[in-house]
């Protein structure tokens, strides 16, 4: 096939988790043989700041690490679109983009014919609904969402006529684990701060039982104000700034466990997306533990792929727990790493974007008989 995509941004991962799902199924897709051409506004927020991080080392470090990856930049009001699609068989919109490129896309496939999947991967369906509304789905063959809640969501307040649960999942050609020597630390942490929505959460679930256990634990991630700073720094936590995700593997490998502290949405409104941060961790092989949140969809087994605590308290315990009790941590990293590989690859994600394909395929063809 032809695909054509439209995201944020390919090239960065400066506060853009969703670059790390959209690498891993590029390289897949492009292994099986499909043609895969990348868009993205040359205005992007996310590329904008990598540039200011990282300047243009960043761009260059990204070529080296994905050589067979480009990405095509795109001045939005200039942009000839139809010149861009007019070949395609299938292109995928991430929501990410302006209500007027999704509303273009839709018109040109009514006159094009390929194949229009809107993709979202963000918890605005349930935060800012209005702003969901706004886009105009009309003449796009469905929704893939990254969980079933919010599949649902754009059924029942029919934002579209079809929607498939989508969810992220690790790029294993990178996130894999990696033998280190020896352990430079006892916890790690990647993750961004974000806008206070999850404040309370990791100063219970991490940064509290890291200064009462008095661990040597380290956290890499953006957008920490200065307060969040300051309260690091007094729990002992050394803080590291932007990692390009690409080296997430090399430094999972030099600590003894991580956790995972998700954001007060996905505990409260979005049951069943663990975000791709876990999926990540496992395939890594680095032990889990996590904050609560509800696999309402089975994706894990709980206790078993990872550990799942209730509270503060619980979380100390069973770092603790992972210190001194070897048979425990390495039984985590074994079932993590083989859930993920059994079922949560980007492979297994283009295996069920391929089959979604096959069947718009076949009822378009039923349709004309």
């Amino acid at each position: 096939m032809n695909i054509k995509l439209f995201y944020h941004s390919l090239i960065s991962c400066w506060n853009h988790g969703n670059a790390h799902f959209l690498r891993g199924i590029v390289s897949d897709l492009l292994s099986r043989g499909h043609k895969v051409d990348v868009y993205e506004p040359t205005d992007g927020w996310s590329y904008e700041n990598l540039m200011k991080e990282g300047g243009a080392e960043a761009t260059i470090n990204f070529k080296k690490e994905f050589p067979q990856l480009k990405t095509n930049f795109y001045y939005p009001d200039e942009t000839d679109f139809e010149s861009l699609v007019q070949d395609a068989d299938l292109v995928i919109v991430h929501e990410w983009n302006t209500s007027e490129l999704v509303s273009r896309l839709g018109e040109l496939k009514e006159k094009l014919g390929f194949h229009l999947l809107f993709h979202d991967t963000h918890h605005r369906s349930v935060s800012a609904p209005e702003e969901m509304k706004r886009y105009d789905l009309r003449n796009y063959d469905g929704v893939l969402a990254f969980g079933e809640v919010i599949k649902d969501l754009y059924l029942e307040n029919k934002w579209a006529k079809r929607a498939w649960t989508w969810h992220e999942a690790a790029d294993t050609r990178h996130f894999y684990p990696r033998s280190c020597h020896e352990k430079k630390g006892d916890l790690v942490w990647i993750g961004n701060w974000g806008d206070d929505e999850r404040a309370e959460e990791l100063e219970e679930f991490l940064i509290r039982p890291v200064e009462e256990l008095g661990l040597k634990a380290t956290i890499y991630g953006v957008r920490y104000p200065e307060h969040a700073l300051k309260r690091l720094k007094e729990a002992g936590i050394e803080y590291k700034g932007w990692l390009p995700n690409y080296k997430a593997p090399e430094i999972f490998c030099q600590y003894k466990f991580t956790v995972h502290v998700p954001r007060r949405y996905y505990t409260q409104a979005l049951p069943g997306i663990p975000t791709i941060r876990p999926f990540e961790a496992m395939a890594c092989g680095i032990p889990l533990i996590s904050a609560p949140w509800k696999d309402t969809e089975g994706l894990f087994e709980a206790g078993k792929d990872f550990a799942m605590v209730k509270n503060g308290q619980e979380m100390k315990e069973t770092m603790q727990e992972l210190l001194t009790n070897s048979f425990r941590a390495r039984e985590l990293y074994s079932n993590g790493l083989h859930a993920v590989r059994s079922k949560h690859t980007c492979a297994h994600r283009v295996d069920e974007l391929l089959a979604i394909v096959a069947d718009l395929q076949k009822k378009e063809k039923a349709a004309t008989v």
